[in-house]
């Protein structure tokens, strides 16, 4: 996603490159002193929009860019108080250079200054002629146009009187051959008639999910978890409303978890037209609100008995719900927030009572409505929200469930009670992704009970609430006290704590957390799901571990085989079909073991799994973390599309949830995707936001990940010197890693520019070290053949030719791509300076199809250099690979690629990604010429193999 500065105060235009580069592209054809420079239609544009769209900032930056090319910029803005003025929006707009009125033909001087009021001497008959008026101010217009490019900008045109809309019309439709434009802006529903056909429209539309992210990223204080969810629901992606919301949040966090408050610039806009409403539309309203239902009978039945359905009517006519088929829809979410908040408590509690009577055949809203018009305390409507938290569970609805089980522990008069339905809600606001949440939740828990089982579970999911932050010290404190306290009586307890714990243990990189875990697990008996174990062994030491975790791995995959639930071990050939079937959370352990162990395929495989499961019953905090796992194991086998659109996903969900490991790490990775397709300054600047306010020295996992980024954006520009300082900067002084995983495998990244910087004894150094650690442990196929390559770098060049064939001899290499391509590189190099260009030849054609397949261009033009220092006549090829044709795709239009490439239907499509069939179909229309095919049926030959497949379909 592109971001745009722009507006006052520094803040960021966000999600509006379309709308800014028309404005721009206006702006200038006004100021380029090529005629031939083009501008949108004759040089008006009409900028339409709801309320809080963010046209006026639109139009501010289009002020701003204007002033900055020189361009002499006249603006009025349309005011409610003075629409019923004749000429008072023109005189606002015209008022700065009135002056040069005095040139004006005689006539047209005085019509223009007479309807003004500013000419003692005007004739009535001349004033009153619209003609002459309007062409006084084209000639002013003209003549201030002669000293130079003027640029008109009307805000709020809905607002402005009759008078000045015709003049201004009558203006716009004879601005050819004027250096002068128009910008116009009204609300979308309320176009002036002299505006609304004959000039061009641009739709300001609510911005999409990862736009309205974004801009909540960049508030002062940045919402999370469940307010963030909420925010952005009922923001619906208008820009004010997701500002003012969250500024509302911030001043007072607690007034999210019942109902977002409107602050006075929204109730402003969404409810001005609420008091002059009747008493029984307001009712209606109130009881459609307060339901959350669009089905007019329920709400009917639910109203006065002499409430009719023309008492719909005047809600209709003032735009604030459409009536459709006997469904309601409100224009707004935000008109149904103030429909309900403008209520006195005594009319909402009314509602809800007359509600929960007609909701009969609904349980789950019965009890809702119930919960709220209860008045303290009532075991009876708890037990019914319990329940009804039960069958939202059963259907993958997690925050509904920890909603509702919240709730129902405000109402039990029992504090045993209300603890046990606290923790089971804790539960459940893991599983749909909110950290802060659950700890809110597991917070009021220990004032309740006494309970060793109920305080265990609430200290378990304290702990994963803080792993997923960065807060690793703080979850660990919880996780292996309570794994210590349950070895003997509850080992999975303590198996579960223990596998929580291996995460943020992981990220931290500390050697005293990982072997105490360690250490409390082998006083773990075996069991018959050991699973945990797996990712236990794996997380703490993968080096070490490996021998024992690669038996697990496959011993569990052989047990689920035979039980039934599984096809065969998954291997690099095999369909994932059978995959599917395993049980989730195995899923999500092997595959996450398998990443570490480098088991790539197999990892890309089972996450793929366990993400298309998760998929079809959203939890955010599994998708999140399972989606960032997936993308780098797409990134390290050689899927960069596919991985590019998991991170846009994994970070859409972390940041909603504040999962924020996740909503830094995706961002990092994306960043090294971005250098080594040689887009620096872009790598550079996605760190830099990701890593703000972050203390990177606790979190060394994505420390190491975040120099690499770096190293290679330099790498990428040539700057060897700087790329240097990034790859050693993961290794400390005396060569130990800052992470004990992430760390080694920059080990040949470090050699390749060392030899550059005249600093190979330095990295001679950290290879060593890295060896004698390694000589501890079973390393694998993918880190030997890396490590090889490194001393293939670092040695003396009679040397260096039998660590690169060992290198490349390993069988399993190709299965890491990209780094088999910069060995074969590096090798080809040798080879040519030693003469032996017609060896290096094929090398160099091998490495080439894999960068250019990549859309790695650094790399590429590298490659291309060296075939022609080794006699080859190279270009690169017509497009750069797959990739580069995908590049254009944003990870949505990507998925439904994908999606329509696999055969799915729009229906179907739309089905699976929670968007209507038209909508499918208007992205497909926009995806045909950015991959150049003009058939579905061509979508399949355009992707890449590692695209085509789609899980499930």
């Amino acid at each position: 996603m592109k971001h745009s500065a722009g507006t006052d105060g520094g803040a960021w235009i966000v999600g509006r490159d379309r709308e800014l580069a028309l404005l721009t592209g206006l702006v200038k054809g006004l100021s380029s002193a090529d005629p031939a420079t083009e501008r949108p239609g004759t040089g008006v544009l009409v900028v339409t929009g709801s309320p809080g769209s963010g046209k006026s900032v639109l139009l501010d930056e289009a002020c701003r860019t204007a002033r900055a090319a020189g361009v002499r910029v006249l603006r009025c803005t349309g005011c409610e108080v003075e629409s019923g003025l004749p000429f008072a929006g023109l005189h606002q707009l015209l008022r700065p250079v009135l002056d040069l009125a005095e040139e004006l033909p005689a006539r047209q001087r005085t019509a223009l200054l007479g309807v003004f009021g500013l000419d003692e001497d005007v004739e009535p008959d001349n004033a009153q002629n619209p003609l002459l008026t309007s062409l006084g101010a084209l000639t002013l217009l003209s003549d201030l146009a002669a000293r130079g490019p003027v640029l008109l900008v009307v805000d709020d045109a809905h607002w402005l009187d009759v008078g000045t809309l015709d003049t201004l019309a009558f203006v716009a439709r004879r601005l050819e051959g004027e250096p002068v434009a128009m910008l116009v802006a009204a609300r979308d529903q309320s176009v002036p008639a002299q505006f609304a056909r004959e000039f061009p429209l641009l739709s300001v539309d609510p911005l999409d999910a990862a736009s309205a992210g974004r801009l909540l990223d960049l508030q002062p204080e940045a919402p999370a978890g469940r307010a963030r969810s909420r925010i952005l629901d009922e923001a619906a992606g208008v820009p004010l409303a997701l500002v003012e919301l969250a500024r509302a949040v911030a001043r007072d966090p607690r007034a999210a978890r019942d109902a977002l408050p409107l602050t006075d610039r929204l109730e402003a806009i969404f409810a001005q037209d609420l008091p002059a409403l009747p008493p029984a539309t307001r009712q209606l309203l109130l009881l459609a609100a307060a339901a959350e239902t669009a089905e007019l009978p329920l709400i009917l039945s639910a109203a006065a008995p002499d409430t009719t359905p023309a008492d719909w009517h005047p809600a209709e006519r003032a735009g604030l719900i459409r009536i459709e088929d006997g469904r309601l829809r409100f224009r707004h979410p935000l008109i149904r927030s103030a429909v309900y908040q403008s209520a006195t408590y005594a009319q909402r509690h009314a509602a809800h009572q007359s509600l929960a009577e007609v909701f009969t055949g609904d349980p789950d809203r019965r009890a809702w409505h119930r919960a709220a018009a209860v008045e303290g305390v009532d075991e009876g409507v708890a037990e019914e929200l319990e329940v009804g938290a039960g069958r939202a569970r059963r259907r993958g609805g997690y925050a509904a469930a920890a909603t509702a089980l919240e709730r129902a522990a405000q109402l039990s008069p029992d504090p045993a009670d209300r603890a046990r339905r606290l923790v089971r809600a804790a539960t459940m606001a893991m599983y749909a992704g909110h950290p802060r949440w659950v700890a809110e939740i597991t917070a009021r828990v220990t004032a309740l009970t006494e309970d060793p089982a109920v305080l265990a579970e609430a200290s378990l999911r304290a702990g994963w609430a803080l792993a997923v932050t960065t807060q690793f010290e703080g979850s660990l404190g919880y996780l292996l006290p309570l794994a210590d306290a349950a070895t003997d009586d509850n080992p999975v307890l303590a198996l579960d704590a223990l596998a929580t714990a291996t995460t943020p243990a992981y990220n931290a990189g500390e050697s005293a957390h990982r072997e105490k875990i360690v250490r409390i697990a082998e006083r773990v008996p075996v069991q018959e799901d050991d699973s945990d174990r797996l990712w236990i062994l794996a997380g703490t030491d993968p080096l070490r571990h490996r021998t024992r975790a690669l038996a697990l791995l496959h011993a569990d995959q052989d047990d689920t085989d035979q039980d039934g639930t599984g096809g065969g071990g998954p291997s690099a050939d095999e369909d994932s079909g059978p995959v599917r079937d395993r049980p989730l959370s195995q899923l999500i352990t092997w595959g996450a073991a398998a990443w570490l162990l480098d088991e790539t395929g197999e990892a890309v495989r089972l996450l793929g799994a366990a993400l298309e499961h998760l998929r079809r019953s959203p939890t955010a905090g599994a998708n999140a973390t399972v989606a960032q796992a997936l993308a780098l194991a797409q990134y390290e086998s050689g899927a960069w599309s596919a991985a590019r659109a998991c991170l846009d996903e994994a970070y859409r969900t972390a940041a909603e949830g504040g999962l924020e490991n996740v909503a830094i790490g995706a961002p990092i990775l994306g960043a090294t995707l971005l250098a080594l397709r040689g887009d620096a300054d872009a790598a550079r600047t996605a760190v830099r936001r990701a890593v703000h306010g972050v203390d990177l020295p606790t979190c060394r996992s994505l420390q190491v990940r975040a120099h690499y980024a770096l190293g290679a954006a330099a790498q990428a520009e040539g700057d060897h010197a700087t790329a240097y300082d990034r790859f050693r900067a993961v290794f400390t002084e005396d060569g130990e890693p800052v992470h004990f995983h992430a760390s080694d495998y920059h080990l040949a990244d470090l050699a390749a520019v060392a030899v550059r910087t005249g600093r190979a004894e330095e990295a001679r150094a950290v290879l060593d070290a890295a060896g004698r650690r390694h000589a501890e442990g079973e390393v694998s196929p993918r880190l030997a053949a890396l490590v090889d390559r490194a001393h293939a770098l670092l040695a003396e060049p009679d040397d260096a030719e039998r660590h690169f064939r060992q290198s490349l001899a390993r069988p399993t290499g190709d299965r890491w791509p990209f780094e088999r391509a910069r060995t074969r590189l590096d090798y080809a190099e040798w080879l040519r300076r030693r003469r032996r260009a017609t060896e290096a030849r094929p090398l160099l054609s091998a490495a080439l199809e894999v960068f250019e397949n990549l859309g790695a261009r650094p790399w590429t033009e590298r490659t291309l250099a060296e075939l022609r220092a080794a006699g080859v006549h190279a270009t690169a090829a017509a497009t750069s690979g797959q990739d580069p044709d995908l590049s254009e795709l944003t990870p949505q239009q990507l998925q439904i690629a994908r999606l329509a490439a696999a055969g799915l239907t729009n229906r179907e499509i739309g089905e699976r990604i929670f968007l209507s069939p038209r909508t499918v179909g208007f992205h497909l229309y926009r995806i045909f010429p950015k991959l150049g095919v003009t058939a579905r049926t061509q979508l399949r030959d355009v992707l890449p193999d590692a695209l085509r497949e789609v899980p499930g379909a």
